[in-house]
């Protein structure tokens, strides 16, 4: 018989990204990502995707952001709060916003100094109890207090 998943508590949610647009979240000033719809604000661990945007390396703000970087792929890299969205009126909010999208707004940045192999999913996934623990020993002390305790 196989063995039910755990996951971490229901209020943590993953969202996977390509690279190198996790890399310019984790390590830059990329405080806005782009989708087709608005998510409910809230932690987000940051995952970045098995597929690499290969053509957003030629975009000289990406370039200039991921030098030196590696990009690692299928792995939490870091978690982050999104503070809200709106939708895109024809004014650049930032340089990073792209039209006709969803703007999600992130805040409290904080990149994990190893990343933490993982599956992710499409839209906002649940996080696998095993996976969020092993973020959570990477967090500063401060950090962990704002997010819930895994349920054991």
């Amino acid at each position: 018989m196989k063995k039910p998943t755990l996951f971490a508590p229901d209020v943590i949610r993953g969202i996977t990204i390509k690279q190198p647009w996790a890399a310019c979240i984790l390590h830059g000033d990329k405080r806005v990502e782009n989708r087709p719809r608005a998510w409910a604000p809230g932690w987000r661990l940051l995952h970045a995707a098995a597929e690499t945007d290969r053509a957003a390396l030629r975009d000289p703000l990406v370039a200039r952001t991921v030098r030196g970087l590696e990009l690692p792929t299928r792995a939490v890299l870091g978690i982050a709060r999104i503070v809200g969205s709106h939708t895109d009126t024809g004014e650049p909010c930032s340089p990073w916003a792209q039209p006709g999208c969803v703007h999600l707004d992130l805040d409290d940045v904080h990149p994990l100094a190893l990343p933490v192999p993982c599956d992710g999913q499409l839209g906002p996934w649940r996080v696998p109890l095993g996976v969020y623990e092993r973020v959570l020993l990477q967090l500063p002390a401060y950090l962990r207090t704002l997010l819930p305790e895994a349920e054991s």
